[in-house]
């Protein structure tokens, strides 16, 4: 991915099976929209240190899209997850702190209900936060205009053809997945993106 590119989006979120039709809904209208969507796990090389990995995509990326949703205990360690504020406190650093390109860093807060992020994280307070209901329509609806308006962009569909396309694409997906020899459930990353960028190009006129 070029470095710095004004097309691409850092997205920090769960990578979990209950989160994945958000997830689906995110990577779909950022790409219908013409942007890139980025994530830590774009890059499976061992060498590189995770930490060093999510540093490298968030300085090349000036959109971020954060979801701090995920705050219940794991089931086994009894634990709340830490990773989603700890990114999200490495990329507003990077444009505090950052010069250059940094400085023009744009993001979108996203959590599960209103006004729940000031019970964990109240040093936020202040920030638009919006709230996504764990729907993929209203997920669409939400990064839709954000990224409409932040880009100041004419050309971005509106919510209702992306969400209709997103539908389109779920459905046609175990076909497409078929002529590849593979299943949806064995899916990577980079499948998924291969696969939305192709129907994007044959299915948008």
């Amino acid at each position: 991915m070029p470095t710095n590119s004004k097309d691409n989006v850092f997205i920090n979120c769960p990578f979990d099976a209950d989160y994945k039709p958000i997830f689906d809904a995110l990577f779909f209208v950022i790409h219908d929209a013409g942007f890139i969507a980025r994530c830590a796990l774009e890059v499976s090389d061992a060498t590189q240190n995770r930490f060093d990995k999510i540093l490298r995509i968030i300085a090349e990326c000036k959109y971020g899209i954060h979801d701090i949703s995920r705050t219940e205990l794991d089931p086994v360690n009894s634990l709340p997850r830490f990773n989603m504020p700890f990114e999200l406190g490495i990329y507003l650093g990077s444009k505090w702190f950052g010069s250059g390109i940094q400085r023009t860093k744009s993001c979108l807060i996203l959590d599960e209900e209103p006004y729940r992020y000031q019970k964990f994280i109240s040093d936020i307070a202040g920030q638009d936060i919006y709230s996504h209901h764990n729907k993929p329509e209203e997920v669409i609806g939400i990064v839709r205009n954000w990224l409409r308006i932040e880009s100041k962009r004419v050309d971005i569909p509106g919510k209702a053809i992306i969400g209709k396309r997103f539908n389109q694409f779920l459905q046609q997906l175990p076909h497409i997945c078929q002529g590849y020899g593979i299943q949806v459930e064995e899916l990577t990353l980079a499948d998924f993106t291969h696969f939305i960028t192709e129907w994007l190009k044959e299915n948008v006129s």
